[in-house]
C-alpha cells in the first residue's frame, strides 16, 4: 500500500524530495526578484545626479545669484523643492 517500489513517494526518495523543495524555493525567489525589478513601483534609492548634471536646487541658486529671481520668490521656490523631496531645509 505504499506505492510502487515501496518508497511511498513514487520512488524519488529523500534526495529527490529535498531537491524538489530547493527547486520550488529557488523558483519562487526568482519570480519575486524579477517582479520587484520589473515593476515600476516605489524605489527607495534616489539616483545622484550624474557629473555635470545640475539639480533643481543648483539651477535655482544660480538664478538667484544672477538676480533673475528676488529673495521672496527664491525662498518660496526653495521651500517647494524641499517639500516635494520630503527633506528638511538646509
Amino acid at each position: 500500500m505504499m506505492g510502487y517500489g515501496g518508497m511511498g513517494w513514487g520512488g524519488i526518495g529523500f534526495g529527490g524530495m529535498f531537491a524538489m523543495v530547493v527547486f520550488w524555493i529557488a523558483l519562487i525567489a526568482l519570480i519575486v526578484w524579477a517582479v520587484s525589478r520589473l515593476l515600476p513601483g516605489r524605489q527607495l534609492q534616489r539616483r545622484a545626479p550624474e557629473a555635470g548634471q545640475e539639480t533643481p536646487e543648483d539651477i535655482l541658486d544660480r538664478r538667484f545669484a544672477r538676480g533673475e529671481v528676488d529673495l521672496e520668490t527664491y525662498q518660496a521656490q526653495r521651500a517647494a523643492l524641499v517639500a516635494a523631496r520630503g527633506e528638511q531645509l538646509r
